[in-house]
């Protein structure tokens, strides 16, 4: 088993085949700063660069794969400003990176990838699961998409469902997740691992040319439906939304901030908003 050390934001591990990518801040359940971003993509090229490595599996520690976007700890905000990207242009490149371009250079990684999805899968979330080629998630499973920086979501559960998910803020469960189209497999909590990797040792059996092929015909048949000329495109919108003048996308809470949208989802679990059923999985914070 290979394990690497030089990491601080994830763990990384091959084994049979396999390479793991563990997004590893389980204090703030796996919120993806910069440095992680940084991290997860020195990884890709890693396990992409070693020939031993057939199919790469990404997961979250601690119970949840990502509760999104860091928003202000204090790590992040040094590394950020250790970048030093200046205001314009740098930053316009920087965000763009961080959220657009390196979700589609992992998508297009030119080996299969699986999402192990347990506990909260929010916004940026949702973005690391929905580029990678497959997603298998546990029951308790809980998906939160909304208008995202890389705007899969109408590709990923359809248009009228993601306006009608979107436009309500709520969390879509594992099943449901599964019956609109994100989801390939559920699996109760305690069987998830082992069936994922069990899958993955299958894929490994195949060529690592005949793998390659596949992935290429499969994501130009969704790039000939303009996937990526999409998505370049929402990106656009997505930054006019941010500065709009009065927009207030975000609310502090108890020990942070939370985007505005999910504090509504978690207000819809436990039932404090008009039709909809408190979840028996407990709340938790989430930045």
């Amino acid at each position: 088993m290979d394990q690497a050390t030089d990491f601080h934001d994830i763990l990384y591990r091959v084994e049979a085949g396999v390479a793991t990518l563990t997004l590893n801040r389980p204090r703030y359940r796996n919120a993806q700063g910069y440095n992680m971003l940084d991290e997860l993509d020195r990884a890709f090229a890693r396990a992409a660069a070693d020939r031993d490595v057939r199919v790469v599996v990404v997961r979250g520690a601690g119970g949840h794969f990502s509760s999104g976007h860091d928003l202000g700890t204090a790590e992040d905000a040094a590394y950020k400003a250790a970048l030093g990207a200046n205001p314009g242009i740098e930053f316009y490149d920087q965000f763009k990176r961080y959220n657009l371009d390196l979700l589609l250079r992992w998508r297009d990684f030119p080996k299969p990838t699986i999402a192990m999805v347990e506990g909260y899968c929010i916004y940026a979330g949702w973005m690391l699961a929905a580029c990678c080629d497959l997603v298998f998630a546990a029951e308790d499973a809980q998906f939160l998409p909304t208008f995202l920086e890389y705007m899969s979501v109408p590709w990923d559960i359809g248009i009228r469902r993601a306006k009608e998910v979107c436009f309500e803020a709520r969390f879509l469960p594992a099943a449901e997740a599964q019956a609109y189209g994100l989801v390939n497999r559920v699996l109760p909590a305690a069987d998830l691992e082992r069936e994922t990797y069990a899958y993955a040792a299958r894929v490994c059996e195949q060529t690592p040319e005949q793998l390659r092929f596949l992935k290429i015909q499969m994501n130009k048949a969704q790039d000939m439906q303009g996937f990526t000329r999409a998505l370049e495109d929402s990106y656009g919108d997505f930054i006019a939304m941010s500065y709009l003048p009065g927009v207030r996308e975000t609310r502090r809470v108890e020990g942070g901030r939370r985007m505005t949208a999910v504090d509504l989802a978690l207000r819809g679990r436990r039932g404090e908003r008009p039709g909809l059923t408190a979840e028996p999985l407990a709340d938790q914070r989430v930045l």
